[in-house]
């Protein structure tokens, strides 16, 4: 994942200091990178039907830059349905092994047809051809069917690259708000959000209780 473009690095202990988001979160990242067992980049994906009904699930963060934060998908499954009828989402990250959490906001966009065949070109084999045989959030009649629908994709791209399926394609999160969360004792824990009325607008920083 690229990292974003920040200032110098922030640590843990000066978290409040901060005066801008990106940074304490690269700060952050690598802090779970280091400590994490599993998935540092996993986060909670929440977005909403068409009766306004939320839905999460936990998903990766793939890419992140002063944009904001990108995830790839399947457009047909339920999240990559719900975020083209409403492009709007929200994400979290929770770090147990750090006892920290962050949370972001925003409205959402599809990355452009370089970005999404970029990414998927580094994905491995097994998972490009995944990303074709899958029909993802549709109901499987049993495994052997997934496994035929694999077989098959194999046998189409035996040779050469596997191209990116069209249905196959990234979402960026633009945050306006992005909230940084540090357990303490006895539940006082620190809270600090960074919220913004639009891209390229300056942040405000605000304090809250636990």
């Amino acid at each position: 994942m690229k990292p974003m473009n920040t200032q110098e690095p922030l640590t843990a202990g000066d978290f409040t200091a901060a005066d801008e988001p990106f940074a304490l979160f690269e700060a952050w990242f690598a802090d779970a990178q280091a400590s994490e067992p599993n998935d540092p980049h996993a986060m909670a994906l929440a977005t909403v039907d068409e009766e306004g009904l939320p839905d999460v699930r936990m998903v990766l963060l793939n890419a992140r830059d002063a944009r904001g934060f990108t995830f790839f998908t399947n457009t047909g499954s339920s999240k990559g349905q719900e975020l083209v009828a409403h492009p709007k989402a929200a994400a979290v990250f929770h770090w147990k092994s750090l006892r920290r959490q962050i949370r972001v906001r925003g409205p959402v966009e599809q990355v452009s047809d370089a970005e999404a065949d970029a990414y998927f070109a580094t994905r491995p084999r097994l998972s490009q051809i995944g990303a074709w045989a899958s029909k993802q959030s549709t109901p499987l009649e049993g495994r052997f069917a997934l496994e035929t629908a694999i077989a098959k994709v194999t046998a189409q791209y035996a040779l050469g690259s596997v191209p990116r399926p069209p249905h196959w394609t990234g979402f960026r999160i633009r945050p306006v708000q992005i909230e940084f969360w540090h357990d303490r004792p006895f539940r006082l824990h620190d809270r600090i959000v960074f919220r913004r009325e639009g891209e390229g607008l300056s942040w405000t920083k605000t304090r809250l209780y636990p």
